[in-house]
């Protein structure tokens, strides 16, 4: 399935922003409304775990899209990639509600691709 492959990019590039973040880049504007340039040490711990949740949604639309073997039955697969459109759809309206003008221009496109993907990929799985 294609969408789960745009998906799978779409959200590869929030996770490489993620990691950059973690590494103490200042591209923090890019996440949390902005409220930091450079991410304190102490929230980079906070990140990590972000990013191990980020990188298990990747896995799992690609699951869902026939390019992984699935490690959950495929009904549970598709419960949570469901939960997981769900997340994403309320993080589109987070970021567009965001203080900061990078967040919303930059994180708002990739969060809405990947919400719309993971929703096309659910909608294939009926």
């Amino acid at each position: 399935m294609v969408s789960s492959l745009i998906g799978a990019c779409a959200f590869s590039v929030v996770i490489i922003l993620s990691f950059l973040i973690i590494l103490g880049l200042p591209l923090g504007e890019l996440t949390m409304g902005g409220q930091y340039k450079v991410f304190p040490k102490k929230l980079r711990i906070v990140l990590v775990s972000q990013l191990l949740l980020q990188v298990f949604f990747v896995i799992v639309i690609l699951q869902m899209g026939g390019f992984l073997p699935l490690w959950f039955s495929y009904k549970t697969t598709r419960i949570i990639l469901i939960v997981m459109a769900v997340y994403l759809s309320l993080n589109v309206l987070m970021n567009l509600a965001s203080k900061s003008k990078k967040e919303r221009l930059i994180m708002t496109p990739l969060s809405l691709i990947a919400a719309v993907c993971f929703w096309i990929t659910v909608a294939q799985s009926w």
